[in-house]
């Protein structure tokens, strides 16, 4: 019996292995804000905060929280500009790579939800 519990362990962690690629990128865009925020600027070159807030209708508080933590992962990169004060927002290199990602997932929701 207890042959048989270590060898379900190992195809668990198994498993857990060859999803672990999956469950990383998951963890870094997977908050519905970030996506949201991720599919607004993909629509742009740039965006200050202020037009990211509108068209999104997040809070400043959660916006700059996702914007924060999305810089942290590399998808989003800020700028200032000091006259007048303002902050910018755009796609890095690794966040664009991800624009046919979301396009697919899209597509794939358009799909199966709500049937």
């Amino acid at each position: 019996m207890s042959q048989q519990v270590h060898q379900s362990e190992t195809s668990v962690e198994g498993a857990n292995e060859a999803a672990c690629p999956t469950v990383e990128a998951i963890d870094q865009i997977g908050s519905k804000w970030r996506l949201v925020v991720l599919y607004d600027l993909r629509e742009a070159d740039e965006k200050r905060f202020n037009e990211i807030k509108r068209s999104t209708k997040a809070n400043s508080r959660t916006l700059s929280r996702v914007l924060d933590d999305l810089a942290d992962a590399g998808l989003v990169t800020r700028r200032v500009e000091d006259q007048p004060i303002a902050s910018y927002y755009s796609l890095t290199s690794k966040g664009e790579a991800l624009c046919p990602v979301l396009s697919s997932l899209e597509d794939w929701a358009s799909q199966w939800i709500d049937q």
